[in-house]
C-alpha cells in the first residue's frame, strides 16, 4: 500500500483500513490548519488506488471498515468515486462501512441523485469540518463557507441518507468572540442535527496563519475557563439526538456517548471541572500539535 506525505484520519476511525484516494485538500487555505501544507491537491490515478485496495486485501484477512483519505475526497467526480466503492465491495465483501472526508460545500456541488448513488454504492458516512456556526469566525478563518451553505450541505446529506460527523473547535472565536462563536455554533447544530459531532479544543498549529495572528496579538487565545464555558453552553442547549465524540486529546474533559442520554452527566462533569480543575486559573490555553 502506498501513502504520500503526512497521513491523517479521525480518531474515531482507528480500526479502519486507510486508502489514499486524493492527495491534500482542495481548499487548503483555512488559517488554523496545516494538515496538508506539504501537498498540492490532486486525485490519484485510479489504477494506483485499485492496486492499494488489492494490496490491503492480501495484508488484512478481515476488514469491516475502510476510510478514504486525504482531505475532502468528496471533491472527486461522482463516477470516479463509484468505481472506487465498487472495487472495495468486490474486494472486501465483508466490509460494513466506507467513510471519507468531505467539505459541506463538496456536498452542495453534487446533485441529490449523485449523493443517493454514492449512498447506494456503499458510502456509509462522511466527516466534515464545520469549525463554527458564527459567520464572523468563518470569515476570519477563511473557511469560504457561510452558515447557510453549511445547512444546505447537511440537508443534502440527510436527503441521501449519508450519515454525517461534524467537527468544530472550542475557542476558535478567540478570547473576544467566545460567546458569539459558541452561541451561533450551537444554534446551527440544532438546525443541522448531524448524527455525530466531534468538538475539540483549539490547538495552534506551527506555521499556520493563525499562529502568525497569535504572535502579532491579532488573535488573543481564550482561557481554559472559556473553553469549558463553551462546552457547558453547548451541552445546556443542544436539543437533538447525536453521538458526542468529546474525547479528543486536546479537550479538557474527555466525554463520549449518546445525547441526550448522557447529556446531564456530561454537563455535570464540565461543571465540576469549572469548579475544581486548577487549569481554570490559567490565563491562556495550552495548545498542542495534532
Amino acid at each position: 500500500m502506498h501513502y504520500e506525505g503526512k497521513i491523517y484520519r479521525p480518531w474515531t476511525e482507528a480500526n479502519s483500513v486507510l486508502i489514499q484516494t486524493t492527495l491534500g485538500c482542495s481548499m487548503n487555505h483555512c488559517t488554523f490548519c496545516n494538515m496538508f501544507s506539504d501537498k498540492r491537491f490532486r486525485i490519484r490515478d485510479i489504477d494506483d488506488i485499485f492496486q492499494d485496495i488489492e494490496s490491503a486485501r492480501r495484508f488484512y484477512p478481515h476488514v469491516e471498515s475502510i476510510f478514504l483519505i486525504d482531505g475532502n475526497v468528496m471533491a472527486a467526480r461522482t463516477d470516479f468515486l463509484l468505481k472506487i466503492f465498487e472495487k472495495i465491495k468486490a474486494t472486501f465483501p465483508e466490509c460494513q462501512k466506507i467513510s471519507l472526508y468531505s467539505g459541506l460545500n463538496d456536498l452542495r456541488r453534487k446533485s441529490p441523485s449523485e449523493l443517493k448513488e454514492l449512498k447506494h454504492a456503499g458510502l456509509s458516512m462522511a466527516y466534515a469540518g464545520l469549525e463554527s456556526g458564527d459567520r464572523v469566525v468563518l470569515e476570519r478563518i477563511k473557511k469560504r463557507m457561510t452558515p447557510e451553505q453549511a445547512l444546505e450541505g447537511m440537508a443534502l446529506a440527510k436527503e441521501a441518507g449519508i450519515e454525517m460527523l461534524l467537527s468544530f473547535i472550542f475557542g476558535l472565536g478567540g478570547r473576544e468572540r467566545s460567546k458569539e462563536h459558541i452561541v451561533e455554533t450551537t444554534k446551527l447544530l440544532n438546525q443541522m442535527q448531524p448524527e455525530q459531532i466531534a468538538p475539540m479544543a483549539l490547538a495552534i498549529q506551527p506555521g499556520t496563519e493563525l499562529e502568525q495572528e497569535v504572535n502579532r496579538e491579532e488573535f488573543i487565545l481564550p482561557t481554559p475557563l472559556q473553553i469549558l464555558e463553551e462546552e457547558k453552553y453547548l451541552l445546556e442547549n443542544l436539543d437533538f439526538e447525536t453521538m458526542y465524540w468529546g474525547d479528543h486529546g486536546n479537550n479538557i474533559v474527555s466525554l463520549k456517548g449518546m445525547l441526550p442520554t448522557y447529556q446531564k452527566q456530561f454537563l455535570g462533569q464540565v461543571n465540576n471541572a469549572i469548579a475544581t480543575n486548577p487549569i481554570t486559573q490559567e490565563n491562556v490555553i495550552q495548545t498542542f500539535s495534532w
